[in-house]
């Protein structure tokens, strides 16, 4: 047995020696700068989900993060050496809008610059050619089509399932928007439930048509027509003006002048070029804490069915790091999160809050959610800075439990409990609350609302009445909310940076360093964290790739919004938690 244990050691240490070994050679092999030709254009391929961070360790071609499409943008507007931007969408997998509007807002300002861009596209759905739609020449292959169909939006009610199941779903809410527990309660819309997502479907599909009327100079009401008609052939969309050429990607350089014998560069080759290269050294810095995930107590991590994980320890942990560090001026909350816990969230809105009595800017930067929880920690901040298409809002609680005694009854089984103290049964799945139980737990969401409800009074110089009125757990998109006075700027990281620059009193045109929260950890330090629980850590990896192969992206989402309450929180826990809505 000890021979066994010390040859599982020895060999352990032998793969991370060599691991070690591979990565400073691969990094020595692939990891210098490439060199870029004195007239070249770079090329860009978003697709998939364009993630808001990157896992800690990435085998192969990494994929770039939102952030990274846009500072390589950034990047190419100032490097002499890049002329201009070839556009090649991938498939756009995320079911929301504001990391695409964030990208999108990068091309635009790299166009005014007076480089061009143009854009092939392989495939084009809606989000593919509202990205698109920014360039000055739009070209689609002869043998695809143009999905431009609008917005639509789905939402799922388990109400029926679990009537048929026998579980009964012992859910209460505070505000009559606060739409999540329909997804158990309810067998459709309740007419609250309805008018929101129409309201947010309106307000997207004029972010749409607005976005297409501009790239593509026609009139809102001729975008509104045109997108009535669609799907479109090739020949249709080129008649009708939504793109310039129909073309293979080889024959680009025979319809444009501006791509005839350039020389490109990949953007992950170009993720290489440091701005030290174009001469520019930053002398300040700016932190970025990233909250991306469900909001949860205790330390950050990933579940297999829900994703990212923010724990508040861990998030605690690193703006005391940010606050602690003099040589930061400044700091940026970029949140990503549908909430979660209530108190989870407390925690962390305190620890920011101490931050900005410190003197130095707090600016917040939504990204595609920041709704719930997530908006309720962004309450902190001195500007909130939101996309128009990001999901926010959501003020509102609930909490609840899963009555499973009838499914177990219809299996034959038999639940029979024992216990001491009047209220001991009170989270128990075989019964529903009692009115003595169901009225104290009402009260106790009833407190976290109102607090929540002052909270965002106080942060936004509003009457609490007036913020009651706008709350009731409806969510909103980033442009409404802007207009409500939820939000005060429209725009992205880059937006939230320029305005931690300007109130830390570091001049527009001076580059800045980011400190980026969490770090990304070493190889080591991962393969050390997996060593602890291995078994464990196997079967997570194994039920994540399995629900991988089995859901796409947007079902991946749907069923970690259905299953958060059950297995990430603990029972009779108050949860800020927005709902989940199906975008096409």
């Amino acid at each position: 047995m000890k021979r066994f244990v010390r040859f599982v050691l020895i060999f352990l240490i032998v793969a991370m020696v060599a691991m070690v070994v591979a990565s400073v050679g691969l990094y020595f092999a692939v990891g210098q700068p490439p060199a870029v030709p004195a007239h070249a254009t770079l090329v860009l391929r978003p697709g998939g989900d364009l993630p808001e961070v990157l896992p800690e360790v990435v085998f192969g071609d990494a994929e770039l993060t939102v952030r990274g499409y846009v500072e390589l943008i950034r990047k190419a507007r100032v490097d002499p050496r890049i002329n201009g931007i070839l556009l090649r969408p991938g498939s756009l997998s995320s079911p929301f809008w504001a990391r695409i509007q964030e990208v999108r807002d990068a091309l635009k300002d790299f166009r005014a610059s007076g480089k061009y861009v143009h854009a092939w596209l392989e495939y084009a759905g809606d989000r593919e050619y509202y990205l698109a739609s920014v360039a000055d020449r739009v070209y689609l292959l002869p043998s695809s089509t143009l999905d431009l169909t609008g917005i639509a939006s789905y939402e799922l009610f388990l109400r029926g399932t679990f009537d048929w199941i026998g579980t009964y779903p012992d859910f209460m809410h505070v505000g009559d928007y606060k739409s999540a527990v329909n997804t158990y309660l309810e067998k459709s819309f309740t007419p609250a439930h309805r008018e929101m997502a129409d309201s947010l479907n309106r307000s997207q599909y004029e972010q749409l048509v607005r976005g297409i009327a501009d790239g593509r100079k026609k009139s809102e009401d001729e975008v509104r027509g045109l997108i009535d008609q669609g799907p479109f052939l090739p020949v249709d969309a080129l008649r009708l003006g939504l793109i310039d050429e129909v073309a293979y990607e080889d024959e680009l350089d025979d319809v444009n002048n501006d791509l005839r014998g350039v020389e490109f560069v990949e953007g992950d080759d170009y993720a290489l070029v440091a701005w030290s290269s174009l001469g520019v050294t930053p002398r300040s810095k700016v932190a970025v804490i990233n909250a991306v995930g469900v909001i949860n107590s205790g330390t950050s991590g990933f579940d297999p069915v829900n994703g990212a994980v923010v724990g508040s320890d861990s998030l605690v942990e690193y703006i005391r790091k940010a606050r602690a560090d003099k040589s930061i001026r400044a700091i940026v909350l970029r949140v990503d999160s549908p909430g979660g816990s209530s108190t989870a969230s407390d925690v962390i809105w305190r620890e920011l809050s101490i931050s900005r009595e410190d003197g130095r800017p707090l600016i917040v930067s939504m990204s595609d959610l920041a709704a719930s929880g997530g908006y309720y920690i962004a309450l902190a901040g001195d500007v909130i800075v939101a996309q128009p298409g990001t999901l926010t809002g959501s003020i509102g609680v609930y909490t609840g439990k899963f009555v499973t005694s009838g499914s177990f009854e219809k299996l034959g089984a038999n639940i029979e409990s024992v216990s001491r103290g009047k209220q001991a049964e009170m989270y128990s799945s075989d019964r529903r609350f009692t009115p003595a139980e169901r009225k104290k737990v009402t009260a106790s969401m009833q407190s976290v609302y109102d607090q929540f409800v002052e909270r965002t009074a106080a942060a936004r110089r509003m009457p609490p009445e007036k913020v009651d009125e706008i709350a009731q757990g409806r969510v909103w998109t980033g442009e409404q909310a802007r207009q409500l006075g939820l939000v005060d700027e429209l725009g992205g990281l880059s937006t939230a940076i320029n305005l931690a620059k300007q109130r830390a009193h570091i001049p527009a045109d001076e580059e800045v360093e980011l400190v980026v929260f969490p770090p990304r950890r070493s190889v080591y330090e991962v393969l050390a964290d997996e060593l602890q629980s291995p078994m464990g850590r196997m079967q997570e990896r194994s039920a994540a790739e399995a629900l991988s192969q089995l859901l796409g992206p947007r079902e991946r989402k749907a069923l970690s919004a259905l299953l958060a309450p059950s297995r990430l929180f603990r029972s009779g826990q108050v949860l800020a938690h927005m709902p989940y809505v199906f975008v096409r």
